[in-house]
């Protein structure tokens, strides 16, 4: 009964944190580019309290084991693609693919993200290319994207190449600056550090140019990529958890019931 307490408490806690991650993603349903989370669990320690064998005089198949409960191992992203919603903005861009734009952070370390809502920030050097929160995004070289004229005359391709339109003759002349994108041989393993970014590591592997890889990545100008969080689907898993927690809160109440039965059988 005393395992019983523990095993039920070790569920009580896993669904805690089951409960926190469903509660973040649907705090970001409606996060640019934001990826869902979800929890692996694993059961833990057994203890064998009789061993299978077999002998001339006696057998027993199967043993008899019990456990200790579960742990929360691990939390999982998704990254498939959420919907694209177009916008009436031209800075605003979505990745059709699994590459991701390239920033770097005040602290000089790049970040990726999947958030295309970028914007023009004056700069000593001129207009800069930066995301929501200032920092400049990155183009395939690892360098800062600069714009030396009138920001109606520039366009995005889908191959994330910007060109400049000749205001003349109206034709698009290359700038030799291309949006950075770069894929990871394992996303899952991005550490994510908020405001829509990751950091890699020895888990996700080196990012790799995205024009490098056999399935790149494109840009579609004008449009945002939603988040993937699909609310229905986060709700029921909540009404689940909930009830994982009640049921182990209720098998602690059983065993406390069970232990004062116990200890009442000497009065």
């Amino acid at each position: 009964m005393m395992r019983a307490l523990w095993t039920a408490a070790s569920g009580m806690k896993a669904m805690q944190f089951n409960v926190d991650t469903i509660s973040n993603n649907l705090a970001n349903v409606n996060t640019t580019g934001y990826k869902k989370e979800k929890v692996e669990f694993e059961d833990i320690l057994y203890v064998s309290m009789q061993k299978a064998y077999s002998a001339e005089d006696a057998q027993r198949p199967v043993n008899l084991q019990v456990g200790h409960g579960v742990v929360a191992r691990a939390t999982a992203r998704d990254f498939s693609s959420g919907n694209l919603e177009q916008t009436n903005n031209k800075l605003d861009m979505a990745i059709e693919g699994v590459g991701f734009f390239a920033v770097r952070g005040v602290d000089g370390n790049i970040y990726y993200t999947r958030d295309g809502s970028f914007k023009v920030a004056m700069s000593a050097n001129g207009k800069m290319l930066t995301n929501s929160k200032g920092y400049p995004v990155l183009d395939q070289d690892g360098m800062e994207i600069y714009f030396d004229n009138d920001m109606s005359l520039y366009e995005i391709q889908p191959t994330g190449e910007i060109t400049y339109k000749d205001p003349e003759t109206g034709v698009a002349l290359p700038t030799g600056q291309y949006i950075g994108l770069f894929q990871f041989e394992n996303p899952m393993g991005l550490e994510a550090v908020g405001g829509n970014m990751y950091r890699s590591n020895s888990a996700s592997g080196e990012p790799i140019p995205d024009f490098e890889t056999e399935n790149p990545s494109t840009i579609r100008n004008y449009f945002l990529e939603s988040s993937n969080v699909q609310v229905v689907e986060e709700m029921v898993k909540l009404i689940i958890a909930q009830r994982a927690y009640e049921l182990n809160s209720k098998a602690i109440t059983t065993s406390d019931e069970m232990l004062q039965t116990a200890n009442n059988i000497r009065r």
